[in-house]
């Protein structure tokens, strides 16, 4: 359980997933080891939008563990279903996240599955393929970073991720539209789209699976749910 005055982290990788929720939070910039950070607050709730990819979710989690000491950080977004009973707008909060660079566990106590954590984008194929490897329910880029930094300075952690693309949906490949910070070049995705018509269906259907997934995330992240999770898992434990 968060100890009772301490902040809850939210780390996100893009606003875009998060914008319903913190439309109304206080924006604050604060920069940690020479980068420029942009802090979204509201009462207990301090969210980050990091970026996308391990490196972009390691330098958030580092941030804003050290500039708010949070009793608990949640890593949260999008992910991808490895498994077809998973459907888009449905909420996981798994019991571990995987690691795929190393293999390594990283337990939350809360929830059931694990989720795994990879370097790049998974299309039908390769998610398949993952499913068996590692047994995971769903796929994302950032957790077992935020993870990471959690158990390196003793705070409680927690996934919180919405179903974004189904296990058999065509994902686009956007890998190279993410620079070295982990911004999504949205222009530069959206000039490289407009000359392939053969990519405007699931680049539609992307942009829908993607505002249900944040509306999920929006009525699910506020302070009193994150709170209940929390007391659920102490009360099970």
């Amino acid at each position: 359980m968060p100890r009772p005055d301490g902040k809850i982290a939210i780390v996100a990788a893009l606003h875009r997933e998060v914008s319903g929720l913190i439309k109304d939070w206080q924006s604050v910039s604060r920069q940690y080891e020479g980068r420029d950070f942009r802090f979204f607050e509201s009462d207990r709730l301090v969210l980050v939008c990091g970026g996308i990819g391990v490196e972009a979710a390691r330098r958030a989690s580092e941030a804003i563990i050290a500039l708010y000491q949070p009793g608990l950080i949640v890593s949260t977004g999008f992910a991808g279903a490895l498994v077809a009973g998973l459907k888009v707008g449905d909420l996981l909060t798994p019991g571990c996240v995987i690691d795929a660079r190393d293999g390594s566990r990283h337990e939350t106590g809360l929830g059931e599955g694990a989720l795994l954590t990879i370097q790049e984008v998974a299309g039908a194929e390769r998610k398949t393929k993952l499913a068996k490897a590692y047994g995971a329910l769903a796929v994302d880029m950032e957790a077992a970073a935020v993870a990471r930094g959690a158990e390196t300075h003793n705070v409680q952690f927690l996934a919180v991720k919405a179903i974004s693309d189904q296990l058999d949906f065509a994902m686009p490949r956007v890998d190279r539209f993410v620079n070295s910070a982990g911004q999504f070049k949205t222009a530069r995705f959206s000039a490289y789209v407009a000359l392939r018509p053969w990519l405007w269906k699931s680049v539609i259907q992307l942009g829908r699976n993607s505002s249900v997934a944040s509306r999920v995330l929006r009525n699910t992240l506020s302070q009193e749910s994150i709170l209940g999770m929390t007391a659920s898992k102490r009360g099970n434990s």
